[in-house]
């Protein structure tokens, strides 16, 4: 083989090996990228359904709050009721976020925190009719029940919380 055609044979295995690993480095450049991008879209996700749901939580401590009271003020009750109902429309909007970006660990988990939501919310619900028809006779065994349905809902949350860390901090 002839100088001429070693240097050019050397060349463009030379090129080749530099374009093969540009094409690597700029896949791997690509997949990080990407990676970021999902790991931020999943935190923003899961912070917002927290944020709702810390919201919505609140408006649910205050209408709890104020039947705990015989002879609850009613329309208080009623603007209360009206604030959760909004807050929880915005849990679901947040919720719907975190199931779209997944992955199924986390959407179990959310799946969990509203089981649990409902199970509070029936209770509250039945309190509030009882209150507007003056019913007092369940009130503590209801008070007793949304206690219990509260603890439910906090355990589900701080699950969910540590399913969305294991995911942003473990993305893999």
């Amino acid at each position: 083989m002839d100088a001429g055609l070693a240097a050019v044979l050397g060349t463009v295995v030379g090129s080749l090996a530099t374009l093969g690993a540009a094409v690597v480095s700029g896949r791997v450049a690509a997949r990080s990228q990407f990676d970021q991008w999902r790991r931020q879209h999943r935190r923003d996700a899961y912070a917002n359904y927290l944020g709702a749901l810390h919201d919505r939580d609140i408006a649910m401590d205050a209408i709890l709050g104020a039947l705990k009271a015989h002879g609850p003020d009613l329309q208080d009750v009623d603007e209360k009721v009206q604030r959760f109902i909004t807050l929880a429309r915005e849990v679901h909007r947040a919720a719907e976020v975190v199931i779209i970006e997944g992955p199924s660990s986390v959407v179990e988990a959310a799946d969990h925190v509203a089981q649990a939501s409902r199970g509070l919310s029936d209770v509250m619900r039945r309190m509030v009719q009882d209150a507007h028809v003056g019913d007092t006779s369940h009130l503590t065994a209801d008070t007793a029940l949304a206690t219990e349905k509260e603890h439910t809902l906090h355990q589900a949350v701080k699950s969910f919380r540590s399913a969305a860390g294991d995911i942003l901090n473990n993305p893999k």
